[in-house]
């Protein structure tokens, strides 16, 4: 580890019966279903090795159930935030994206008013809550390893807006539940180690 940088693993929630469907979630509280509930043990299992100091998670039911599951029989405190919710969809929510698979596009391609009229977040919102909560926490928390369990979403924006090229064309589809990205960040900066499950 290095010294006076916090070790973040970014973690996507488990399955969801929306996530079958392929409905948008948006910030509808859908919880894990099964097999989410099971890929979130196995993931903890996976990660049992790893000194968790804290986990933060998104106060979503999805994402604060995966955090619960992985954080198991360590005593550890797990806070909730709405800083790290999936992207508010507005009347899209609930849209199926199976029969479409241009309504993300479609979705990003309206027009500021448009956003406004139809509820949608706009993405440099969510990317500017989400970044800067991450660099919040990870000022709290140097020399320390925390689990941040959130949505693909603003995963997703982070990897895109930090400039990482390789991710520059990242889709929705491209990031499967439970995986997770590895970084270090001193609170400005922010270094990827290790990602698993992003396409």
């Amino acid at each position: 580890m290095k010294k006076n940088y916090c070790t973040i693993y970014l973690t996507r929630h488990g399955e969801t019966e929306w996530n079958v469907k392929k409905l948008i979630q948006g910030q509808n509280d859908i919880p894990l279903n099964k097999k989410g509930k099971e890929q979130a043990e196995k993931l903890s299992e996976k990660l049992k090795k790893i000194k968790f100091d804290l986990i933060y998670s998104s106060d979503l039911k999805r994402a604060s159930e995966t955090a619960k599951i992985i954080a198991g029989k360590r005593e550890l405190k797990i806070i909730k935030s709405k800083a790290l919710r999936e992207r508010h969809f507005g009347k899209y929510q609930g849209v199926s994206f199976k029969k479409s698979k241009a309504i993300f596009e479609i979705i990003n391609n309206l027009k500021t008013n448009e956003k406004k009229d139809a509820k949608v977040e706009d993405e440099q919102k969510v990317i500017k809550r989400f970044i800067n909560y991450i660099r919040e926490v990870s000022i709290q928390n140097l020399d320390k390893t925390i689990l941040i369990v959130t949505h693909a979403g603003p995963i997703r924006l982070f990897l895109i807006n930090l400039s990482f090229r390789i991710y520059k064309n990242l889709s929705e589809g491209n990031i499967n539940n439970l995986s997770y990205v590895q970084l270090i960040s001193d609170g400005v900066s922010f270094e990827i180690e290790k990602t698993k499950g992003i396409k």
